[in-house]
């Protein structure tokens, strides 16, 4: 036995010594990954430090709120998404006074297209907690720092979406598929879909549609990046008129998840608000561990064309007799948005 121990201490201390390489290489994986956590916190600004005092993280203001608020209608009209904002604000202004409910806007939109709603809506950026972009592939938190602006980005959110995401292949695939689909009803071939350079970001490519009647439904198109190896979520929005293609673990609903990993929410004390139908991604808005009130009267003049272009058909997809989903009645008021929120948070 002593003699097999000592030849093969040979052995052993290569072991030892590949075991502490790795051990080293570990330590300093996790020093550089703190050290770009607290770089990043720094350039988030004051806001996101440490208040010890309270044991409660300053930024965001999610994780201090008893209940979240998602509001996530879908519309082609800026009137009917700010009229709903009012009528859900309304029906809970105490609370939102007094800093239980914190609200996030979830929408297809641009960061500053978000932006200039607001400023015609006479809303203000810390209005709202948190803003879901362009169909889920980008998360903005509201701040009070002025140096940082009225929104932070949430960068650590890319890199937990960014899997597979095709980048510039897919962008170029994605312009020749738009020069293909014409209308050559009248003689003439003119393009239904362009390019949306203004509106495209790193992780969202947006093209704008003419004629929603004439673009192919959108089982096709991912059928045909899927052919490619291209893998991404297609989403059609704004009743049709336009169309994000976003990383394929991008979503709206993905990143409420994201919103519980990192910042530990409490998805059963999340509220979601949908209106009447929406975006091709509205079904994975609804069910699931958090709550969901559709506003009835809201976004139902959703084309049939934009129906049919979903995943699921909503029947399938939409459990009515669920204690998590309730509607409120047709053409609702703040009364009727209260009334369905205390019958749901009471269940």
């Amino acid at each position: 036995m002593d003699g097999d121990r000592s030849g093969a201490s040979g052995n052993d201390n290569s072991l030892d010594s590949e075991g502490n390489d790795r051990k080293s290489k570990l330590e300093n994986a996790v020093l550089s990954w703190s050290k770009g956590v607290l770089k990043d916190q720094r350039k988030a600004g004051s806001g996101d430090r440490i208040d010890h005092g309270s044991s409660t993280g300053k930024f965001p203001a999610l994780r201090r709120r008893k209940h979240i608020f998602v509001i996530a209608v879908d519309s082609d009209s800026n009137e009917d998404l700010l009229d709903a904002i009012r009528k859900v604000f309304e029906a809970v202004e105490k609370e939102r006074i007094e800093g239980f409910i914190g609200f996030i806007l979830s929408t297809y939109m641009t960061i500053s297209e978000i932006q200039s709603f607001l400023v015609s809506g006479g809303l203000n950026a810390n209005d709202f907690d948190a803003f879901i972009c362009n169909s889920g592939s980008d998360l903005f938190y509201s701040t009070i720092n002025p140096e940082d602006g009225p929104f932070v980005i949430d960068f650590y959110y890319h890199s937990h979406i960014e899997y597979r995401w095709g980048g510039e292949g897919l962008r170029k695939t994605l312009v020749r598929w738009a020069g293909l689909v014409t209308d050559k009803m009248e003689g003439n071939e003119e393009h239904i879909v362009t390019v949306a350079e203004h509106l495209s970001t790193d992780y969202c490519y947006t093209f704008e549609v003419k004629n929603a009647g004439r673009v192919p439904p959108v089982k096709e198109l991912r059928k045909s990046l899927r052919i490619q190896a291209l893998r991404c979520n297609v989403i059609y929005c704004r009743n049709g008129t336009r169309i994000n293609v976003i990383p394929v673990l991008a979503s709206r609903s993905q990143a409420l998840r994201y919103l519980y990993v990192r910042w530990g929410i409490d998805l059963s004390k999340m509220v979601v608000f949908v209106g009447d139908s929406g975006d091709t991604d509205y079904e994975g808005l609804l069910g699931g561990v958090h709550k969901s009130i559709i506003l009835k009267g809201i976004c139902c003049n959703t084309s049939n064309q934009l129906l049919a272009n979903r995943n699921y058909p909503l029947s399938d997809v939409m459990p009515v007799d669920s204690p998590n989903i309730l509607q409120t009645s047709q053409d609702c008021t703040s009364t009727d948005v209260r009334e369905s929120l205390e019958n749901l948070l009471k269940s």
